[in-house]
């Protein structure tokens, strides 16, 4: 983590010298804005990767001997039967399409997202999946 997090903050001067660069050059804000939040992002990013690298254990990434095979194992858990990330997934397509064609979409797609994100949060707490 530490070398990600050194890639970011580096990445984040870069973007922040490109910004004073392209704003000073193009007087153009829209562009010059999104360069100057890139820049906050990558900070944002680094620091925490900063962050958490002091606080975890060294990876195979931070090791330069290391083989791409030491990283192997297991990631985390991801849910393999849940079908609420795709009504989420209409839900929010639904409320990203009422900025388009009308707000009175929001109506049918706000009680889609809301069930889908209940769904999702409490699958593991109802019926044959409930831990004990």
């Amino acid at each position: 983590m530490k070398v990600q997090g050194k890639m970011f903050i580096w990445l984040s001067l870069f973007i922040l010298i490109m910004a004073a660069v392209y704003g000073a050059w193009s007087k153009e804000p829209a562009g010059t804005t999104a360069l100057f939040l890139a820049f906050g992002l990558c900070v944002m990013i680094g620091y925490y990767l900063a962050f958490t690298a002091r606080r975890v254990d060294a990876g195979a990434m931070d090791d330069k001997e290391a083989d791409v095979a030491d990283d192997a194992g297991e990631v985390g858990f991801f849910s393999p039967h849940s079908w609420q990330p795709l009504a989420l997934g209409v839900g929010g397509a639904l409320a990203f399409l009422a900025v388009a064609m009308g707000w009175w979409l929001l109506y049918f797609s706000a009680p889609i997202i809301l069930v889908a994100l209940w769904g999702w949060v409490f699958e593991y707490y109802r019926g044959e999946n409930r831990t004990q």
